[in-house]
């Protein structure tokens, strides 16, 4: 199962691209997550404010 060292799931736009999302990493929660991570990448994709803060899901983090 896809995992991060931090245990948070990536859901966010790619840096710099902006046709490339990432929703990954979500280890054994990623059917129950599913569907709001779903939800929250079709806000990123169609331009609408996240209805959550995703600044600690950010693959920036790594940086």
């Amino acid at each position: 199962r896809p995992s991060l060292p931090d245990s948070l799931p990536v859901i966010c736009q790619a840096p710099n691209h902006d046709k490339i999302f990432f929703a990954l990493g979500h280890q054994h929660l990623g059917l129950t997550q599913g569907a709001i991570t779903g939800k929250l990448i079709g806000q990123l994709v169609t331009g609408q404010a996240p209805e959550i803060d995703l600044t600690p899901f950010c693959i920036s983090r790594f940086n």
